[in-house]
């Protein structure tokens, strides 16, 4: 389970690029009760805050590029990691630049095309709050080649996985810290495409007490459903959104069962 302990490795933070701030502060506010905090002197970038503890941030979308959210992944050294990933194969978009005295961070694009960032924690380690109502709770990557890159990412992070089969003849990788006890520190998950049109990415999962409400206020808000709330044996009750901005999220109320 994902916790604010952020080992190396695992999900820190996610934020979200926007043509309009303001407005797409307004749907997050309408879905889940966040609100946004604008961070001086950053051109627009901000934290999205439940009952005033972060959890995610919300800027400006760079040009060309599609909204979407990105996937932070903590490391020890943002340098050497950037350095492993461009041997490995991927493109390094943003190099390693300091955050003041926060962090430092790089943002890259894995070998299948997935966005995805790292944060060298400094005075900042992550999110303020994860795995409860509203907040972070599973990072999971649709890709057009499972093996190739959880390759990656072990290379990186040294991650651990578990195969998973949801359905029959559905393939899923749970991926966990490389320490600890390996289901307690699974984190996230591996799946193939949906379809060859399908861009390799990596999609947050929020938790919902109520998956099916918060479709509701996400529709009326103005997003739309990407896959109906449905229920997922050993896993959950699951929806896939997007916001008006096209950025896809999921939502996940955990089988009790199970927890």
């Amino acid at each position: 389970m994902l916790t604010t302990d952020f080992p190396i490795g695992s999900p820190c933070w996610i934020d979200l690029g926007s043509p309009d701030i303001p407005a797409t502060a307004e749907f997050y506010d309408k879905v889940f009760g966040w609100t946004f905090q604008e961070v001086p002197e950053t051109g627009g970038y901000g934290f999205l805050q439940l009952n005033g503890k972060t959890v995610g941030a919300l800027g400006h979308l760079d040009p060309g590029a599609r909204s979407a959210w990105t996937t932070y992944f903590r490391c020890a050294d943002a340098d050497a990691t950037v350095n492993a990933a461009e041997k490995a194969g991927a493109t390094v978009r943003v190099p390693p630049m300091d955050v003041m005295q926060e962090g430092r961070f790089a943002a890259l694009t894995d070998p299948q095309g997935a966005e995805f960032a790292i944060w060298q924690a400094g005075n900042t380690k992550g999110l303020d709050v994860v795995s409860e109502d509203g907040a972070l709770v599973w990072s999971e990557l649709h890709t057009s080649d499972q093996d190739a890159a959880f390759e990656f990412y072990r290379r990186l992070f040294s991650w651990r996985v578990e195969n998973f089969e949801p359905s029959p003849g559905m393939s899923y990788r749970v991926v966990s810290t490389s320490e600890g006890d390996q289901q307690a520190t699974s984190f996230g998950g591996i799946a193939p495409t949906m379809s060859p049109e399908q861009p390799s990415a990596w999609t947050p999962y929020f938790a919902a007490a109520d998956v099916d409400a918060v479709v509701a206020r996400a529709t009326a808000a103005g997003g739309a459903v990407l896959m109906p709330a449905s229920d997922v044996e050993k896993v959950g009750r699951l929806a896939w959104l997007a916001d008006p901005n096209g950025a896809p999220f999921a939502l996940i109320h955990g089988d009790p069962q199970e927890s």
